[in-house]
């Protein structure tokens, strides 16, 4: 099918466009990556899809079309690997799936994080991981080998999709997220077999846990989270669907599952825009075991959470011990002084 034939059938206006099959998104993929769609096209299916909202089959037939363009990370399969994307950015609270992923991985989980500093105002990781000396602009091969040694790293989009990349940075343009911003979460570029999607689209959230069972995802968290980060609240239930083989289960996950009193919003404050250097000091003092209280337990609860995914525990509260313990001990200390110590060539 023409790409035009494609934008008239999802453009025709709320009662009558139709979905995408999963050969056309196939199809229509091809033209927005390969440019046989022109600029004007391109912007059009954008925004065209933007109205028509996507189907969980357009959102898994185009990821799965986007995926094929570039090939998956050769990462061990012996580690208990949790995929992390981490797009939303941040206004109000610290990045506490940072400290977690960290303190996650000095319990026995592994991390792959990826995304892009793309959002005006709304710092993502990538800028506080560099503040705090993680390398954060490697290319895919050496996110690989940085994985497989250490147990955590930062992918930037970018250097790993470009077509992806692309598209996620006509947000400036438009003003307006596109239905990249939901491929790139779900892109999963070491085909991990456990997935940690956030987000705070209401629309998106059943659609999501949907697709990655679509996509045959084994097992998946999908996080109504913090400012759209996979994130668990520390003042809040936090809604969470999770997806084990072809069952979605809904789950309300509150500080009490941890052990824990309900926090405030106060725990979770973050810093203005140019204070990463700040927030990066929060982070390394947490993981020092240096900040008692609110911080501290919003951050475990959340490596809690990373080590269930990996599979480390039967449930959320069984993985709160390991990883306090992780933090306790010292051992996240120095896992952050492992990933921050620059290898020495050969």
């Amino acid at each position: 099918m023409p790409i035009h034939d494609i934008l008239a059938k999802i453009a025709k206006g709320p009662k009558a466009s139709k979905d995408l099959t999963w050969e056309e998104c196939k199809q229509a993929m091809k033209a927005l990556i390969e440019g046989e769609a022109t600029p004007a096209q391109v912007g059009a299916f954008l925004i065209a899809m933007r109205f028509k909202t996507e189907s969980v089959t357009e959102l898994a037939a185009l990821t799965a079309a986007a995926r094929q363009y570039v090939p998956p990370l050769a990462v061990s399969r012996d580690l208990a690997l949790v995929d992390v994307p981490s797009y939303a950015g941040k206004q109000d609270t610290f990045h506490a799936l940072i400290a977690a992923s960290i303190v996650a991985v000095a319990a026995g989980a592994a991390v792959l994080m990826h995304g892009y500093d793309g959002i005006p105002g709304r710092p993502g990781s990538a800028g506080i991981l560099k503040a705090l000396g993680i390398p954060v602009d490697a290319d895919p091969k050496s996110v690989t080998e940085e994985l497989n040694r250490k147990g955590f790293a930062y992918l930037d989009i970018g250097l790993y999709h470009p077509p992806v990349f692309r598209f996620l940075e006509m947000r400036q343009e438009f003003g307006v997220r596109n239905v990249f911003h939901p491929i790139a979460r779900l892109l999963n570029p070491a085909r991990a077999a456990v997935q940690l999607v956030g987000l705070s689209h209401p629309p998106h959230f059943e659609k999501t846990a949907e697709a990655l069972s679509m996509l045959g995802c084994p097992r998946a968290l999908v996080i109504r989270g913090v400012e759209g980060d996979p994130e668990l609240s520390a003042s809040m239930v936090t809604r969470v669907l999770e997806l084990r083989g072809e069952r979605i289960t809904p789950l309300g996950v509150a500080p009490k599952d941890f052990g824990l009193a309900l926090g405030s919003s106060r725990d979770m404050a973050g810093f203005p825009p140019g204070q990463r250097e700040k927030e990066a000091d929060l982070l390394r003092r947490i993981l020092q075991n240096r900040v008692p209280g609110g911080p501290r337990e919003w951050v475990l609860m959340n490596a809690s959470m990373l080590l269930y995914a990996a599979g480390k525990g039967s449930s959320l509260s069984t993985c709160y011990p390991p990883v306090r313990a992780a933090l306790e001990s010292g051992a996240a200390a120095r896992k952050l002084d492992e990933l921050v110590r620059t290898p020495v060539a050969a």
